[in-house]
């Protein structure tokens, strides 16, 4: 089953991957679809948000999500978790214990940002943690031979940042807030400026001059755009 992406609202990538810019806050959604998994990345900022993709997904793939990498724990990038159950979850290390003990924290973030109480109170009440953590690369088979490679780079725009690489032709690069198309890149109170550059030179080295990076927030990417970035970060924060 191959239904058009774009009815759905999905921009196509190519090599079985697509995303989707979603409201309110702009955050990206991707997916990855092998011969036998499907990787989402990210899950939304409600659960109903959650929901939503996860329909969105099987309504054009014709099946379940199988596999959950989350870019970094922010709220709006990690709340529709739960919508997806059965699905392996992945997160760079340390991501697991913060969103253990830091559910109040997300619901406060959430409110802060004009969620609703009762949005912000369900989503939070069903937080679900990584099972998987990536400490340095981890490479998912997803079926047929094609295997994505999840890389924990950060930290930078948090202290716990999950890239991963799809590769192909052209090879695509999902970075989540490491780097920031629509906006400033944000750096919150977990932000870890003097790694953020270099973050972004690892995202650069994984990826290389022709691959497609997706942003965390905004349109997709070039390598030059990254390197503009990086460039900007590290006279913004002093970083040679």
């Amino acid at each position: 089953m191959d239904v058009s992406w774009e009815e759905f609202g999905w921009e196509r990538l190519g090599n079985g991957t697509g995303r989707r810019r979603l409201p309110v806050w702009d955050a990206t959604a991707a997916l990855v679809a092998g011969a036998d998994g499907v990787l989402l990345y990210d899950t939304g900022s409600t659960l109903r948000e959650g929901v939503e993709l996860r329909t969105q997904a099987e309504g054009m793939l014709g099946r379940r999500v199988t596999h959950i990498a989350l870019s970094h724990p922010h709220f709006d990038h990690v709340l529709g978790t739960a919508a997806f159950s059965g699905a392996e979850v992945y997160g760079a290390v340390g991501t697991a214990d913060l969103l253990g003990r830091g559910a109040e924290e997300l619901r406060a973030d959430a409110l802060r940002h004009g969620m609703s109480e009762a949005d912000a109170t369900a989503a939070t009440d069903a937080l679900v943690a990584p099972r998987h953590q990536v400490s340095g690369e981890w490479t998912l088979d997803l079926g047929g031979g094609f295997q994505v490679l999840l890389a924990n780079v950060g930290p930078g725009h948090s202290g716990h940042d999950l890239a991963v690489l799809v590769p192909g032709s052209p090879v695509v690069v999902l970075c989540g807030d490491l780097v920031e198309e629509s906006g400033e890149p944000q750096a919150g109170r977990d932000s870890v400026p003097s790694h953020w550059p270099a973050a972004l030179d690892r995202l650069l080295e994984l990826g290389g001059e022709d691959a497609l990076y997706v942003p965390g927030h905004g349109a997709v990417v070039d390598a030059a755009f990254v390197r503009a970035q990086r460039d900007h970060l590290a006279v913004r924060f002093g970083v040679s």
